[in-house]
Order: structure tokens, then sequence, then C-alpha cells
């Protein structure tokens, strides 16, 4: 039995050192501050805050990449993550959607910051990465704003 674990452990090794052999791109897109939803004209300055500390490294072209993305199978669920998640909503993109994608992107994101959905298992790596109750109502208190502009004669926010 011991020599069977110990061959089992040897192809383990084997195939986490070949796994670091495949790279993940771990790029930042260029950013235009311009376009990003920290720019956009009525965007308070708590909710720039709690954007950039909490949604940062999934949702923006701004990732901070730790050291653990570098090691093999965690860079591929970091990479995989931060795709899905630019994919999902890009505030470092947030010019590009229109105005009524921007409201439902918000209204989105105050339903997962309400149920817990975002940031999820990312916190358990990066617990400051939590969301307060306070950060959740600050979410959702652009989401309602951004609404009522839009009823508002057309203003955006």
């Amino acid at each position: 039995m011991g020599r069977r674990l110990m061959q089992a452990a040897v192809v383990v090794l084997v195939l986490l050192a070949a796994a670091q052999l495949i790279r993940p791109n771990r790029n930042n897109p260029p950013t235009d501050s311009s376009r990003t939803i920290q720019a956009r004209a009525g965007t308070s300055g708590e909710l720039a805050v709690v954007l950039d500390r909490s949604c940062r490294d999934c949702h923006s072209n701004n990732t901070v990449w730790p050291w653990y993305t570098q090691i093999a199978p965690l860079s591929w669920l970091m990479a995989r993550g931060v795709a899905e998640g630019r994919k999902a909503v890009n505030f470092s993109e947030w010019a590009s959607y229109p105005p009524d994608v921007q409201r439902t992107l918000l209204s989105v994101s105050c339903q997962d910051a309400t149920s817990g959905k975002m940031p999820g298992p990312y916190t358990r790596v990066r617990p400051e990465t939590t969301l307060s109750l306070r950060n959740i109502e600050t979410i959702c208190a652009a989401a309602r704003q951004a609404e009522a502009d839009a009823t508002d004669g057309g203003r955006h926010w």
C-alpha cells in the first residue's frame, strides 16, 4: 500500500508541475478614465470607492493579480472569473453601455450584492472585498437614482 501511495503522490506532483506551464492571460486592457463609471456625472465618491474596493478585480480593466494567481490551477480559476466578470459588466467600459443597459446593470448589481451573490466566494481570499450593509445600500441607491433620473425628464445620472 505504501508503494502505491508514493506512486500516486509522484504522479500528482508531476501533474501539478506540468500544469504550471499552462499560463492563462492575466493582462489588463488599457483604460480610458473618461469612459469609467467613476467618470460618469452624478456618480458619488462613495459608490466609486465601493466599486474600486469590492468589484475592481473582476469587473474592471484594473484587476490586481495577487501572487496566488501565478499558481495553477488557481491561476486558471481567477483568469476565468475575471473574463466572465468583465463580460457581465465592466465598470471601466461604462460609457460603452446604452443608458437603459447601465440602469439594468446597476439594478442587477444591487440585487447581486443584496443576495450575497457578489462578491461571492472571492471574499474568502480577499476579505477586504466584503460588502457591508452601507456598501450595499450605496450600490442600491445609485441604481434607484439612475432609475429615477431616467423617468424624470430623460436626465441621466
